[in-house]
């Protein structure tokens, strides 16, 4: 079992993934647009601030990213490297944390996971 990131955060994540087709302008500063039919979970009004103006240009072929999403808007995030290591102190216990760099996320993305786990899951990144 690996770790799920979800994506609740940035609905579509802070890079730009898809040309998508306006439906409409809802009020000054949001826009309806089209989503795929894998995205039918997500709703389909964006801030004008998430979205960028598309130029048209031949020689310029975007091949989006396959992503598969489970059931419950989860993907399975690859690890990329450990990037920062600390102890968090509990009342009565010390738990020792890392911090992940995912793949295909920016390092304000990464996360503290428990040593444990990560152990786990990755054995071959741990002496």
């Amino acid at each position: 079992m690996g770790i799920e990131r979800s994506i609740r955060a940035k609905k579509l994540t802070p890079r730009f993934i898809s040309p998508f087709k306006v439906l409409e302008r809802i009020g000054l500063v949001a826009y309806q647009i089209a989503l795929p039919l894998q995205l039918f979970r997500i709703h389909s009004v964006f801030h004008v601030s998430q979205l960028k103006k598309y130029q048209s240009d031949p020689s310029y072929v975007i091949e989006p990213e396959e992503v598969e999403l489970q059931e419950n808007m989860t993907y399975r995030a690859k690890l990329e490297r450990i990037v920062d290591v600390k102890d968090n102190q509990l009342k009565n216990k010390t738990i020792r944390l890392v911090k992940v760099f995912w793949k295909g996320m920016t390092l304000g993305d990464a996360t503290w996971e428990i040593e444990a786990k990560m152990r786990q899951l990755y054995p071959h990144l741990f002496p």
